[in-house]
């Protein structure tokens, strides 16, 4: 199981190095930062997203769930101001790389 965790881990932060590469706006500056940034991206989905969810719930219900992806942007680029070596130079590579890194998580969560 822990195992399980440590590949995920290594697997996203792949992910996030080729996301800053392919996406423009969005920097990093080494593979122990994008092991950083994978790790603030998990802490940051199991404790303060499923809180903002709820609290958003009445703007996600009229949007039919559109909201997520506005939300998961703003998640992103907080993990941005928190990494030191992580650079987000606006909300649409937030955007983009909130939408990437979830896709990644979809494969990553039915192949493992």
């Amino acid at each position: 199981m822990i195992i399980k965790a440590i590949v995920r881990l290594v697997i996203y932060a792949g992910a996030i190095i080729l996301i800053a590469k392919f996406v423009p706006g969005i920097a990093i500056t080494s593979f122990y930062t994008a092991l950083l940034v994978a790790v603030l991206w998990a802490l940051m989905g199991l404790t303060l997203r499923p809180i903002l969810l709820v609290l958003t719930l009445p703007i996600n219900f009229l949007t039919m769930g559109l909201f997520t992806f506005i939300l998961n942007a703003l998640l992103f680029w907080l993990v941005a101001l928190i990494a030191p070596g992580f650079e987000v130079s606006g909300f649409i590579p937030a955007l983009q790389g909130s939408v990437l890194l979830t896709l990644v998580g979809w494969v990553l969560h039915a192949v493992l």
